[in-house]
């Protein structure tokens, strides 16, 4: 049969030689831009996946550059503290050598005083201007923002790092579970045959968490005469004494100074009377795990109480947002992933579980280090870096007062100043090793910050990276070697098509032989 109106053959070879053109056209494009996914429909589901992971590639490559550049803050700051430790050294060379005034005048005490001065000033001045990229670093606009905290539960609370998960701010409860306690000895003064005061003479070796002291009591001293004796080495061994209720006949408590179990108390007796009969010498303690009762009158009748010559003190025992704290004396310490705290309880609340917990909010501030991909409080790091300004630094309590390292300085009054006049430089000197611990302290976590979390966020997004990357390049790019045999193939087709297009067009003109 032959038609003219409608040439079959002809429609067919050109749909054939449409679709390989088609198909030519899409390999010339992957090839001219090396991607195999250039719009939706050569890969739908591919294009997703690929995208997302783009998504991921781009957010893992800023938490690289992110971490970097957290990596030169830290670096930054910790290079001003390492000046402000350097200061911090040769002032404790220059107390230790004022401390030597039965070698050096009071000229050179004086010179001395203004080296520190000028120290200190220095000290106060890296704070107050050590900065990166117009952020300052050090003058406590990196710290954490406290309100609501009670003096009468907590003396001091130290933010390093806190996480506001969906929240502006950070509720933080502290409840004590177990008080903390000093180590305690105690001497029953109402024994025969003498109440209240030495029947035979003896001589006492004190220690304590500073040192050894000796103290040597006659025969027949009332027990007051013997705290004054053992307050007088208090300074030396960290003990001091007191009556028991105030009255000598209740006897006598030889305690730490200090809380927690690094302090403890011995009172040995180095003679032993000549008739033991007649000597009213004899210490108790209470037993380990023991709460010491703060009874009014003491009751001697306590069968927690037992014989012995030397105590060791207690830590204190609490739950900060319900997570079990690390005490230490009166300090606490938590680090959790929505809270790294360090607290020092007041004596009343860290010696008194039945009280109430007491409460405070961290209302902001801290430096907020985005270090992952996605903008969440598990790939984000915040740490406080506190004001090391000269105000700041060694809070120690002197007295009834706690006094910073700025009280060194000369023209204040205050009792640090008072002691240094009397040649006293012992308050000095804890006030500067508190400032020197609080700075290297601060170092070492920057340090632990910058190698444990920034170093190791960095390898790790590097391999996440490449990883990605790889991903990526299997789905979207284009096989070369793929590509290039298809795109042989089309251009095979499209030629071969159009010559049997041509035919086909030709075979409509056989009719006319029909024609004659």
């Amino acid at each position: 049969m032959s038609r003219i109106n409608t040439n079959i053959a002809s429609v067919v070879a050109n749909s054939r030689l449409a679709r390989t053109q088609s198909e030519l056209d899409i390999r010339l494009e992957r090839l001219s831009t090396g991607i195999r996914i250039n719009r939706g429909k050569d890969d739908p589901a591919g294009l997703i996946i690929a995208e997302r992971i783009r998504a991921d590639i781009a957010g893992v490559n800023q938490g690289i550059r992110n971490a970097e550049r957290a990596t030169a803050v830290t670096a930054t700051t910790e290079a001003a503290l390492a000046e402000v430790n350097d200061l911090l050294n040769s002032v404790k060379a220059l107390i230790v050598e004022a401390a030597n005034s039965g070698a050096n005048s009071a000229q050179e005490r004086s010179a001395n005083q203004l080296q520190i001065d000028s120290a200190i000033d220095s000290i106060t001045r890296i704070s107050n201007t050590s900065s990166f990229g117009g952020l300052k670093l050090l003058d406590g606009s990196r710290d954490y923002a406290l309100s609501g905290v009670s003096g009468g539960a907590i003396t001091e609370a130290r933010v390093k790092g806190a996480n506001f998960i969906n929240s502006t701010q950070l509720d933080v409860e502290v409840d004590v579970l177990a008080s903390a306690q000093t180590g305690s000895l105690y001497l029953n003064g109402n024994i025969t045959p003498v109440a209240g005061a030495i029947t035979s003479s003896l001589t006492l070796e004190i220690r304590g968490p500073r040192g050894v002291g000796v103290i040597s009591i006659a025969s027949g001293q009332t027990l007051d005469k013997v705290v004054e004796a053992v307050n007088t080495l208090t300074a030396l061994t960290g003990v001091e004494a007191s009556l028991i209720n105030g009255d000598t006949t209740s006897g006598m408590t030889f305690s730490t100074t200090e809380y927690g179990t690094d302090s403890f108390v011995s009172v040995s007796r180095l003679d032993k009377p000549a008739d033991p009969d007649d000597d009213n010498w004899q210490l108790y303690r209470f037993t380990e795990g023991t709460e010491v009762p703060d009874d009014d009158p003491f009751n001697w009748a306590n069968t927690a109480l037992v014989t012995a010559e030397r105590d060791g003190g207690q830590d204190v025992t609490a739950l900060v947002n319900g997570v079990l704290a690390t005490g230490n004396g009166l300090g606490i310490n938590v680090n959790s992933n929505t809270l790294s705290i360090e607290l020092r309880l007041a004596e009343d609340f860290a010696i008194d579980p039945s009280l109430s917990s007491s409460s405070f909010t961290i209302t902001g501030g801290g430096a907020l280090f985005q270090l992952g991909q996605d903008v969440n409080a598990n790939q984000q790091v915040s740490i406080g870096i506190q004001s090391v300004a000269a105000s700041n630094l060694g809070g120690t309590f002197t007295g009834d007062a706690v006094e910073f390292l700025s009280s060194l300085k000369t023209g204040e009054s205050n009792a640090i100043a008072s002691s240094l006049r009397r040649n006293d430089f012992s308050a000095s000197s804890d006030i500067l090793d508190k400032a020197i611990d609080e700075i290297t302290v601060l170092r070492g976590r920057l340090g632990a910050f910058e190698r444990n979390v920034l170093q190791t966020n960095v390898r790790s997004l590097q391999a996440s990276f490449e990883n990605l990357s790889a991903s990526q390049s299997m789905i979207r790019d284009a096989d070369f070697a793929a590509e290039t045999s298809a795109l042989t193939r089309a251009q095979i087709l499209a030629s071969s098509g159009t010559t049997v297009l041509g035919i086909a067009n030709q075979q409509s003109q056989q009719v006319l032989q029909l024609l004659g």
